[in-house]
């Protein structure tokens, strides 16, 4: 796969309306809310990943990851993600679709992908629910040890790359219109 820097996004040098608007990053860095606001703002349809895959599953991903594992949980989410066939759409998707190479592929080869930057300090605050999150983390490993593994990939499928601290959410969606090709 080319480096995110080589990429051209929408084929023609700008954002095209049938190109999707992907938000990736950390858990609580604010991918569901910024997501529903750029919508709106861009006159889009909104796809939150992590409640695609509740609807289609018709449980909590905390209830799937406790049911089934978190190597089960990361297999359905692939799934889910393939199935995920529209264009124009602003997607949400959960801290963990960069783990899977046929999930994220699938999205970068239909979408814009941003990353959404948090320093770990300011995502500890925010992340309070550890337990009943549905986050993918192994049993043992410390956020710390999570924000380690997962930046590189975020960087390394990232188009756009958008430092949230100290922004509101506001500010944020508006750099992130701002930055379109």
């Amino acid at each position: 796969m080319p480096h995110a820097a080589q990429r051209n996004p929408a084929g023609t040098g700008s954002l095209g309306k049938d190109r999707n608007i992907v938000l990736i990053g950390m858990p609580a860095v604010g991918k569901s809310t910024i997501g529903v606001l750029l919508a709106k703002a861009a006159s889009r349809d909104f796809i939150d990943t992590d409640v695609f895959i509740q609807a289609k599953e018709g449980r909590s991903l905390q209830e799937i990851i406790n049911e089934l594992g978190l190597k089960e949980f990361c297999l359905r989410e692939e799934h889910h993600i393939l199935t995920l066939a529209c264009q124009g759409k602003v997607i949400a998707t959960g801290g963990s679709v960069v783990y899977s190479h046929k999930a994220i592929n699938h999205l970068v080869s239909c979408g814009l992908m941003i990353h959404l930057d948090l320093d770990l300090p300011a995502i500890k605050k925010r992340l309070t629910n550890l337990d009943s999150r549905g986050l993918v983390m192994a049993p043992g490993k410390t956020l710390d040890l999570l924000y380690e593994e997962r930046l590189p990939l975020y960087q390394k499928y990232a188009d756009l790359t958008v430092d949230c601290a100290g922004k509101t959410h506001e500010a944020i969606v508006e750099e992130i219109l701002q930055r379109l090709p």
